[in-house]
């Protein structure tokens, strides 16, 4: 087996493993790859010799990164909190850069490798923190929004960064402001020709792919354009990742753009995966585990550091103490492009190979941390804030013991839209609902909505349950749906209550439970199709309203039982609750074949029989004393297994 692929085999098999297990304790994916690379680096196995081989792959992966940059840098979201990222994200960037690289200057004696590590430690991590700003419902509070211009800032900084650090190894007698001032000439004029090219061209080239709707060709296409800008720049001695950002930015504005992002994320994410694993590879071991404290203390002065930067430049633009704070602490850690600067700083020799592993530690110690640090942001800064302030920290709001009529479990879409009609009607209601940021967002658009898991009997007994006249369970997560029914059942004997499900699978199981009502959304779905069918086919509107009753009436019975295609669902756990169509054709001979249903006893098979169709003639009610014939179709509803039976019943006995 050629070597170069049993290497790349055994590096995809460890980072599969390590992203799995670090997904499960909800460390980020850039880590896993960082300890797959050094798994893999010549320290520990040494599976990979020459990591520079994979280096043009791994640039890819920095190339389509900077390309989805462009594509979700926002120019208007830019103007519209121009205060913030122009005042905060400029200020601690300028301000961490120059104290970082006058810091690194005294310790090395060298300008170019002090400003590589002033950028490399200013910056955050962009996918991190916005990823954990989400889970934790903070993306709009006001801390919130100011990381997230700071690192929008930061963003944007990274591109003359990647300018800046091949100049800066240029052995070249020219000052290096003269080599920047080229550089930004020539980049003036690749920005001009590929807006021009992104104006001009790009939108004719993609409407045209777009109306062959084929996908492969999209993919290719956007390959390509990230590619060739990439290399524009190359050419013109400049960076590939910068060419790739101002095609991103070009097509951003495109209708395009969603379809754009989507399509490059799963080449960019392996990519880029493979980008970290080559920089776990320049890990040297040993010189990260002697200096092990001084790395902790490192990512400790770095996130001091940042953290009263941003404090004070925030306390000067007059934003409150517990929302500078918070935003300080958030951006504590080295990001992602600072491996990037730090990889790009190693191939023109601009930093010392141990300087480097120490730097890659820092960023991963900090990258660790920072879940851990925003989860926890608030309770970390509050030795840090007056009691005041501390106590007026915004938490989603708990039950605190208010009762109501109708009680809607679940603020979802469906949630939201039952409270805004019985909130038209004038009826009371109280929703709770387990996620913290639409709970935030609902009391401020004014709903009536407290934060608490509706599994929780604490949580049910504090909003009343046991008083509710009405109860809703909006979640179409039938197994939680059902686990609440069940729950609220013990306390409350007298309520309705309601359950959306999602289909019919676990209809008889809530109704054993004490639903009132099962509202399953495809049955449901298909009843206001066929309502709307009927009265555009002049059907008067009272027989309509009388047909939907009686479904509902009856829990669906007519309705239940599909005939199964090859795309329908046929996992294994939901197989037995499934109810299939199948017709079943008696030839000459069959077991039954002259006998009443009443006979065959095909309830104690738990099969129904639906209809019967003979020559020309359908019998839709067939009743015990039903006869069946030769040539006979019978419909059977029932689970897939049971059907099976049935049929060999039918025809073998």
């Amino acid at each position: 087996m050629n070597s170069a692929f049993t290497d790349v085999l055994l590096l995809l098999a460890i980072a599969v493993v390590l992203v799995w297990a670090f997904r499960r304790i909800k460390l980020p994916a850039i880590l896993a790859y960082l300890v797959a690379g050094i798994i893999a680096g010549p320290d520990i196995t040494g599976w990979i010799h020459d990591p520079d081989e994979y280096h043009f792959i791994a640039e890819l992966g920095v190339v389509l990164l900077l390309f989805s940059l462009g594509l979700e840098f926002s120019l208007p979201k830019m103007i519209a909190m121009r205060k913030l990222v122009f005042g905060l994200g400029a200020g601690q960037v300028v301000l961490c850069t120059a104290l970082f690289a006058i810091a690194a200057y005294l310790w090395l004696g060298d300008w170019a490798a002090g400003f590589v590590i002033g950028g490399t430690l200013a910056l955050s991590s962009t996918a991190v923190v916005i990823k954990q700003l989400g889970e934790s419902a903070q993306l709009t509070s006001r801390k919130g929004q100011m990381t997230v211009a700071v690192l929008l800032f930061q963003d944007i900084a990274v591109v003359p960064m990647l300018i800046i650090i091949p100049l800066l190894a240029a052995s070249s007698d020219v000052a290096i402001w003269q080599s920047l001032a080229i550089a930004l000439l020539k980049g003036a004029l690749v920005v001009a020709v590929l807006m021009a090219i992104g104006k001009w061209l790009l939108p004719h080239v993609f409407r045209e792919i777009a109306k062959l709707r084929t996908d492969e060709l999209f993919v290719l296409a956007t390959l390509l354009v990230a590619l060739v800008a990439g290399g524009m720049t190359q050419l013109f001695g400049l960076s590939m990742a910068l060419g790739a950002f101002l095609a991103g930015m070009m097509l951003g504005e495109s209708k395009y753009k969603h379809q754009l992002e989507a399509d490059i994320r799963p080449f960019r994410d392996i990519l880029m995966g493979l980008f970290f694993t080559t920089v776990g590879m320049q890990l040297d071991l040993q010189v990260f585990v002697n200096n092990l404290h001084w790395i902790a203390l490192g990512v400790v002065a770095i996130g001091l550091v940042k953290l009263l930067i941003v404090r004070g430049i925030a306390g000067v633009m007059g934003e409150r103490a517990e929302d500078a704070w918070g935003s300080g602490l958030m951006l504590f850690q080295m990001g992602e492009f600072g491996f990037v600067l730090v990889s790009l700083a190693l191939t023109y020799q601009l930093l010392p190979a141990e300087l480097a592993s120490m730097i890659v530690g820092v960023g991963v110690f900090g990258m660790a941390l920072t879940p851990l640090a925003i989860q926890r942001c608030n309770s970390i800064i509050a030795p840090l804030l007056p009691k005041a302030s501390a106590a007026n920290e915004t938490l989603p709001p708990q039950p605190n013991g208010d009762s109501s009529r109708v009680l809607v479990l679940g603020f979802g879409r469906v949630g939201q839209t039952v409270a805004r009609f019985l909130a038209t009607e004038g009826i009371d209601y109280l929703a709770i609902d387990h996620d913290a940021k639409r709970v935030q967002e609902a009391i401020a658009g004014g709903a009536k909505v407290f934060f608490g898991s509706a599994s929780r009997r604490d949580i049910l007994k504090a909003v009343h349950a046991d008083e509710a006249e009405l109860i809703i369970i909006t979640f179409a997560e039938d197994e939680r749906a059902l686990e609440v029914l069940k729950a609220l059942r013990g306390m409350n004997e007298h309520a309705e209550i309601i359950v959306r499900s999602r289909d019919d699978v676990r209809l008889q199981a809530m109704m054993e439970a004490g639903a009132t009502q099962v509202v399953p959304d495809t049955l449901e779905a298909s009843l206001m199709l066929v309502s709307q069918i009927l009265s555009r086919s002049g059907v008067p509107i009272r027989r309509i309203l009388t047909r939907l009753d009686h479904a509902r009436r009856s829990h669906y019975g007519d309705m239940h039982g599909f005939y199964p295609g090859e795309t329908t669902d046929m996992d294994p756990e939901k197989l037995d609750r499934l109810q299939f169509l199948h017709a079943v054709a008696l030839p000459e001979h069959s077991y039954a074949c002259g006998q009443q249903l009443a006979q065959l006893q095909l309830d104690d098979l738990n099969i129904k029989v639906k209809s019967v169709r003979r020559a020309e003639q359908e019998f839709t009610e067939v009743h015990g004393d039903f006869t069946l014939q030769q040539d006979d179709v019978v419909l059977l509803a029932g689970s897939p297994r049971a059907i099976e039976a049935g049929e060999s019943y039918l025809l073998n006995g």
